[in-house]
């Protein structure tokens, strides 16, 4: 039997229970599916749990522009809903004096987009700032913060289902079908079951471009590739030498090897950029050796054997190594012309941090379209 439901999330990370409780709130009938035994037990609980100021991506892309409407809109949730969370501020360095005109152009793209409170510092300035930081000069960014990312999703999931909506764990999506009358979902599971679906949003992060190929009726052209790039993460077994996070310039595929704080002040450093082929989460303690390297440009005094191993992340990339970093694709109706679908790939960082943002946006994708839909058909009630 197939059962009829209004929308499908598939996929229960902080965007697509983002994106569920907007749904639930606009008064939309919301099941989210997820294919583990827990909530954002992938791309959402292995990253940096940084709440990024909107700098580092070129302005008017989707990635500054949700981060930049994003940030406000998770600081005021954080502290509305009772979500751990610190504005730490970040100090951007250029270590050594040819690296000084990108710091320069990279605080003017900041602004650029809207980051307001960026200052330009002095090599002596920051030292003054964080006393063990070596560099010529660096730009802080006071409105960046760190944030509990488990507890985001719990209250997330809490508004959704307060809403009226709910999770379903378990729950994989295994094929899909466009339907002149929505979206037929085959889901796996120890209860498989047939959901046919007025809307379906595809919020599967690394699953996502896999759920899109299966989906028939959804014409493969409109399907983005998927590369894998792994971030390794190792935590510092002494005291955290910074109270701010820091961050070296960046890097092909990622930001550095940059230190961040967990909220009880423990320091980790990380991710690196490690190119995949598969999905693999293990930390290779020899790639420790080239973050001893990395972080001594900033921080020399780092003692040997105070390096851990501690988590991995895996990024989903949309264009192959050596390439500039690709924007978030978040498609609608509009784009690939299939009634009620919206498709997101490549989200990555700044994910966290745009997730309110990003799930307005979606809800204005399907807005759209359903004005379309009603004014082609003449109708009142006839929204797709």
């Amino acid at each position: 039997m197939t059962e009829r439901v209004d929308a499908v999330v598939v996929g229960a990370g902080v965007i697509g229970l983002a994106i569920a409780r907007r749904l639930a709130f606009d008064g939309r009938e919301v099941i989210v599916l997820e294919r583990n035994a827990a909530t954002g037990s992938e791309t959402s609980s292995r990253n940096s749990e940084v709440i990024h100021a909107g700098i580092y991506h070129v302005p008017g892309i989707l990635k500054s522009t949700l981060c930049i409407a994003g940030r406000p809109m998770l600081y005021r949730y954080c502290t509305e809903h009772g979500v751990p969370h610190s504005r730490v501020g970040k100090l951007i360095v250029a270590v050594t004096e040819a690296e000084v005109p990108a710091l320069a152009k990279l605080k003017e793209q900041g602004e650029t987009n809207g980051v307001g409170d960026l200052q330009w510092l002095t090599g002596d300035a920051a030292t003054a700032l964080e006393p063990q930081l070596t560099c010529t000069a660096a730009v802080l960014s006071p409105s960046t913060g760190i944030i509990d990312s488990h507890q985001l999703m719990l209250a997330l999931e809490g508004d959704l289902e307060q809403a009226g909506g709910v999770v379903v764990l378990n729950a994989p999506v295994k094929s899909g079908t466009v339907m002149n009358d929505g979206i037929a979902l085959e889901v796996g599971g120890a209860e498989p079951m047939r959901l046919q679906a007025r809307t379906v949003i595809n919020a599967a992060g690394l699953g996502a471009v896999d759920l899109a190929r299966a989906l028939k009726g959804l014409p493969p052209r409109q399907v983005a590739p998927l590369y894998l790039a792994k971030g390794n993460y190792f935590r510092l077994t002494t005291k955290a030498p910074f109270s701010r996070l820091v961050y070296p310039m960046p890097v092909p595929g990622g930001s550095g090897t940059h230190m961040t704080l967990d909220l009880a002040g423990r320091a980790r450093f990380g991710p690196d950029v490690e190119w995949m082929s598969a999905i693999d989460y293990r930390v290779d303690p020899r790639r420790g050796d080239v973050f001893y390297a990395d972080i001594r440009r900033y921080w020399p005094d780092l003692p040997d054997g105070t390096l851990a191993p501690d988590y991995a992340g895996i990024r989903p990339k949309l264009l192959p190594p050596g390439s500039p970093n690709a924007d978030f694709r978040i498609e609608g109706p509009e784009h690939h012309g299939v009634p009620g679908l919206v498709n997101l790939f490549g989200m990555e960082s700044p994910g966290l941090t745009s997730c309110l943002a990003i799930a307005d946006h979606v809800a204005g994708l399907l807005a759209w379209h359903g004005s379309v839909a009603m004014r082609v058909s003449g109708g009142v009630n006839e929204t797709v």
